[in-house]
């Protein structure tokens, strides 16, 4: 697995994959969807809408980066 930026690459993702924005800190996390963008829970990252944004600082999607998988060390 690699850190931070997937750099625009989507296909680099698991369906899995937890992402933080980098510019407020919020967490899409495909488990939870996003309730703002009535994207529901199981839609990993890679299946978000082109024009989907950051419901919290309406951030561009490339603004995120990956989150280690829980219990990574």
């Amino acid at each position: 697995m690699f850190e931070g930026s997937y750099l625009g690459d989507r296909a680099r993702l698991p369906a899995t994959a937890r992402l933080e924005c980098k510019i407020c800190w919020w967490v899409y996390d495909p488990a939870m969807g996003d309730a703002q963008w009535q994207i529901p829970p199981g839609t990993a990252f890679t299946d978000l809408p082109a024009h989907w944004r950051c419901p919290q600082c309406d951030g561009d999607a490339e603004q995120f980066m990956v989150l280690p998988e829980p219990g990574a060390a």
